[in-house]
């Protein structure tokens, strides 16, 4: 069930818009509603003041009415199992629980499985202060 999200990861990368960085990302979240959405890392040239894949497919799931991330896929093209930076662990463990898997990918598949709770352990959870 990974593969569809990694495919779907890996088009949105193509879409990065990353001239400073040069390291385009990609995700893809299958949400509590079934649809997968995908969002690409977009900078500008107020650099770092873009933002990062991870939270443009939030905002793209937030848009389309559903509200809970059940997994999603990263991938990057110049590093092999990128995890998401910091930051977007937060962003995604607001949208996730403990027990969603987040895969990580290479140019040919999804070569990690990870829950949110591994990629973030002792992360705000809004169970509890919100």
């Amino acid at each position: 069930m990974a593969h569809d999200l990694f495919e779907a990861a890996k088009g949105a990368m193509a879409f990065a818009h990353a001239p400073y960085s040069k390291f385009p990302v990609g995700v893809a979240i299958r949400a509590d509603d079934g649809k997968i959405y995908t969002g690409a890392n977009i900078e500008n040239l107020s650099f770092p003041q873009g933002w990062c894949a991870e939270p443009t497919a939030i905002g793209c799931m937030i848009m389309g009415g559903a509200k809970q991330i059940v997994e999603i896929a990263v991938i990057a093209e110049k590093l092999a199992l990128c995890p998401p930076c910091g930051g977007c662990r937060q962003k995604i463990r607001e949208f996730a629980s403990v027990e969603t898997k987040i895969y990580l990918c290479d140019e040919v598949g999804v070569q990690k499985t990870m829950t949110m709770d591994e990629l973030l352990p002792f992360s705000f959870q809004t169970d509890t202060l919100g």
